[in-house]
């Protein structure tokens, strides 16, 4: 112990600047910092019964973020890098790190959903859509309510539900302030709960915002392998646009590197995307052929391919057959 004051007593100087370096570099500002972009091969990351093989690759563009800390924070003024308050990230005070994973987890889900779904009906492949999964996506923190992100609902008021749209049929029939009986899925078992109606934008809602998921069957399994790192919705449209091209002959790839962007809806339409400028530099550093882009970020991804000299073919999609077509030709 003698030693160990000797030595503190010799050497504080140096120990009050390793704290100092320490604390500068490891103390956590509440920002978010997106720091450039790259790109995901979805090669080994689906697998299709009797699948046709490709020359080229199918991409994912995806955005690299850091929790902010002040040397970050300070750089970001000098790279440009883009700044997000944590606060804005959120929904509301209510949020919490665990419930945004949870939630950036089923869109994740929603997206591989309706990738499956669009890409085996442009392929003309059997699919059968069973139901709909109705799953609690967020709760507002003024619902009263036992219900949980994550949560699947069975029935309201005893009537089970096949379709997102029966619930407005249900609260027709009863008042604002009324509890709501719910039966529901939650880590495999079902549960018994409740809500209570609320007058929301004047209408009669649960305060609890839902996303579409599908239990279906295929003829040819197929199977995605996304890691349990990996969560949200933009990486829809290139997975559908993969599957469409292991189920069918005609490879559309022809040796090229694909990269793009872009939630999928089951009927295969495109849609928009955050951090675009992002994703169009992970492309370029990945010497992509082509980078596909919703309707809604095409004018952007132009404007930055512009700012920054940029060699690449943007192409814009509206439809997972826009990008089919594209391809074919």
């Amino acid at each position: 112990m003698k030693k160990i004051f000797c030595f503190i007593k010799e050497e504080y100087k140096f120990i009050i600047v390793l704290c100092l370096i320490l604390f500068v570099g490891l103390f956590h500002l509440p920002y978010n910092i997106y720091v450039g972009g790259g790109t995901i091969s979805l090669a080994k990351r689906l697998e299709v019964e009797n699948e046709y093989q490709e020359s080229g690759s199918f991409n994912l563009a995806y955005v690299t973020s850091i929790r902010a800390t002040i040397p970050t924070y300070l750089l970001s003024y000098v790279f440009n890098w883009e700044r997000e308050s944590i606060n804005d990230a959120k929904l509301d005070e209510n949020d919490n790190p665990t419930d945004m994973w949870e939630r950036e987890k089923l869109y994740l889900q929603e997206a591989n959903d309706s990738a499956i779904i669009s890409a085996y009906n442009l392929a003309k492949e059997d699919i059968n859509i069973n139901k709909e999964l109705l799953k609690i996506l967020y709760v507002d923190k003024d619902s009263q309510t036992n219900l949980k992100i994550g949560d699947t609902i069975l029935s309201i008021a005893g009537v089970k539900l096949k379709e997102f749209d029966e619930i407005k049929d249900i609260l027709k029939n009863y008042q604002v302030g009324d509890k709501i009986d719910v039966h529901y899925l939650r880590n495999d078992k079902e549960e018994d709960g409740y809500f209570v109606i609320r007058e929301i934008e004047g209408e009669k809602k649960a305060g609890l915002y839902l996303i579409k998921l599908f239990d279906y069957n295929t003829k040819r399994y197929v199977k995605l392998n996304f890691k349990g790192s990996e969560g949200g919705p933009s990486g829809g449209f290139m997975t559908s646009l993969a599957i469409y091209n292991r189920l069918t002959k005609n490879d559309l790839t022809k040796g090229r590197k694909i990269v793009g962007t872009g939630t999928i809806d089951s009927k295969g339409n495109v849609g928009e995307i955050g951090g675009v400028k992002y994703k169009l530099s992970g492309a370029v550093s990945g010497k992509a052929d082509v980078f596909f882009v919703p309707e809604e970020n095409y004018e952007e991804a132009l404007k930055v391919k512009e700012e920054k000299g940029y060699d690449i073919n943007i192409v814009m999609v509206k439809t997972l057959l826009d990008a089919v077509n594209y391809l074919e030709k």
